[in-house]
């Protein structure tokens, strides 16, 4: 089974990752890595950080000659503000502790109730950890998710469809020509004359002081039905996809195909007519359901989209109160984004990956990758001419 863990604080020398379930035989470089991390830096909103970071990855063990050895893969990335937080940051009991200390909340950190829970005093021990700044780890693990999913033609791309109270229609387009619309647009969204409106919207909200949210939509094209499993709630697709891109910081709501929309329409309008191709087997005209039914993957393209809230750190400081003293107080102001919803968006394609590639591996098994090829490719040809000649669960 696949799985992986992160370490590493905002400010700290690195982000680490150690990936374990990768098939020996997965073409793997640290260039590939490091064109999916620089995605997640660019979005029109970064804040000063992302001038300072330039996010390369040093692939330390797993991966020989370009390919994966079956072994856990071990990633680093370097945060290159360390040589100025090198004192503060300090694992010894050499750091500066006292330097840049903070005792002010922000609404809608996790500044307080981290200090709460942990017994800190000083707020920098939460939101070193609690940063988006360890998404960068994440992204360089989903990668090697999306790297296995790419040898079995499957495709991924996202895309934004709101920023503050700026709405586009996502674009219904093969994955190609939505990433060359996404790539070209400041914000990510492959609707120009949104995009445009998006950045104005932005620019304001910077001007004020302010931040912005808004909504993305992840897809994925090339699934076989069969992903997932409806016998196990914790096996369930949907709600391990649902899990996985809540955990991104800063989102407040996950759908999947119509989602929210769903509930205000009858059934008729919302559930996918079934139809046969001797060519292609089963398939839908319409794909409401975003590819997923009862927690398993229907043959169709995997539709997932987020809401991501404003983030919390504002220049127009809101009202808090003193860790310390109890008295009140204006929240803590570090170097933020005014929108970081581009960035959520490649963060999300990333965990939707190792999600998927989860399901993958967990239905065909296999050390290597050819094993993996060869029974995804018997599967999706069992699944074309079915149910003919084949016995199973009734037989």
């Amino acid at each position: 089974m696949l799985r992986f863990l992160t370490a590493g604080e905002s400010h700290g020398p690195s982000l680490v990752a150690i990936v374990e379930g990768l098939p020996a035989g997965l073409p793997l470089t640290a260039e590939y890595l490091d064109r999916h991390l620089a995605r997640r830096q660019k979005g029109y909103g970064r804040g000063g950080r992302m001038a300072v970071e330039r996010d390369r990855v040093r692939i330390l063990a797993g991966v020989r000659a370009g390919k994966t050895l079956g072994s856990p893969v071990a990633l680093a990335i370097e945060n290159r503000d360390w040589s100025n937080w090198s004192a503060v940051m300090a694992a010894g009991p050499e750091a500066d502790v006292a330097a840049r200390v903070i005792t002010r909340p922000r609404p809608g950190h996790a500044d307080l109730a981290g200090a709460v829970k942990y017994r800190h005093t000083d707020l920098r021990n939460v939101l070193e950890r609690a940063s988006a700044r360890e998404t960068a780890a994440r992204v360089a693990a989903g990668t090697c998710a999306r790297r296995l999913l790419e040898e079995l033609d499957v495709r991924i791309a996202g895309q934004i469809t709101a920023i503050g109270p700026v709405r586009a229609t996502a674009a219904e387009l093969p994955p190609d020509q939505l990433l060359d619309l996404v790539e070209s647009s400041p914000v990510g969204c492959a609707d120009a004359a949104a995009s445009d409106v998006m950045v104005a919207a932005i620019d304001r909200a910077a001007a004020e002081g302010d931040t912005l949210g808004g909504v993305f939509e992840v897809r994925v094209w090339g699934l076989p039905p069969g992903l997932g499993s409806y016998a196990h709630w914790d096996r369930r697709l949907d709600g391990r996809l649902a899990g996985a891109v809540m955990s991104i910081p800063g989102i407040k709501g996950v759908e999947i195909g119509l989602g929210f929309a769903a509930a205000a329409l009858p059934g008729s309008q919302v559930h996918d007519e079934i139809f046969y191709d001797p060519g292609r087997g089963f398939f839908r005209a319409t794909n409401r359901a975003g590819g997923l039914e009862g927690g398993v993957t229907n043959g169709e393209a995997l539709v997932v989209r987020a809401a991501m809230k404003p983030i919390p750190t504002l220049k127009k400081a809101l009202r808090s109160v003193d860790l310390l003293t109890r008295g009140p107080a204006t929240a803590a102001y570090e170097r933020a984004d005014v929108c970081a919803v581009p960035a959520a968006c490649v963060i999300a394609e990333a965990v939707v990956a190792w999600e998927v590639a989860h399901a993958v591996v967990e239905k065909f098994g296999g050390d290597t990758l050819a094993e993996i090829r060869e029974r995804w490719r018997a599967y999706r040809e069992y699944c074309r001419r079915f149910p003919a000649g084949e016995s199973g669960g009734d037989a």
